[in-house]
């Protein structure tokens, strides 16, 4: 497996681009059962038109089961900067805690940056912003909602 795929978990978390109609729905069910079902997001929020332009990763479990996904779509920082932005990051509430939340950030960034685009941003809950300050996001601007939860904008820059 190659490194960027594992974490600190005492279980390999195989992290994949989402490829197959199976790892679609695998990734949107996922994605159901924390952002609409455990934090109240609107599902017309949560599945938007950006899921059509944007790169999924989906982390599985030895034995298939799906328990963290991601995605990935290129944007413009102020100034016109090509960046990625990192979004719908989730892990399984029972799987958390593991390390796949950080293999997932760090995958999501690799392939950022494989694709040139050498600067991210997340629109962050404001909860997790130690979290992603530890892969060098910092902190831009105060807070704002989005989809009912506060959240706070980070940006990594090279």
């Amino acid at each position: 497996m190659p490194a960027d795929a594992r974490s600190n978990a005492p279980e390999a978390l195989r992290i994949t681009p989402v490829e197959s109609e199976d790892a679609w729905r695998a990734a949107k069910a996922l994605r159901r059962r924390v952002f609409i079902g455990e934090q109240d997001c609107p599902p017309g929020e949560e599945f938007d038109e950006h899921d059509a332009e944007s790169r999924h990763l989906l982390g599985r479990m030895p034995d298939g089961e799906a328990v963290a996904v991601a995605r990935w779509r290129a944007v413009r920082l102020d100034g016109g900067t090509p960046a990625a932005k990192l979004e719908r990051f989730a892990v399984a509430p029972e799987r958390r805690s593991n390390g796949y939340g950080g293999a997932l950030v760090r995958r999501a960034i690799r392939e950022a940056e494989r694709a040139g685009l050498a600067a991210q941003v997340v629109h962050a809950q404001a909860h997790l912003e130690d979290f992603y300050a530890r892969f060098g996001f910092e902190r831009r601007g105060g807070r704002f909602e989005e989809a009912g939860i506060p959240h706070v904008e980070m940006v990594r820059r090279p």
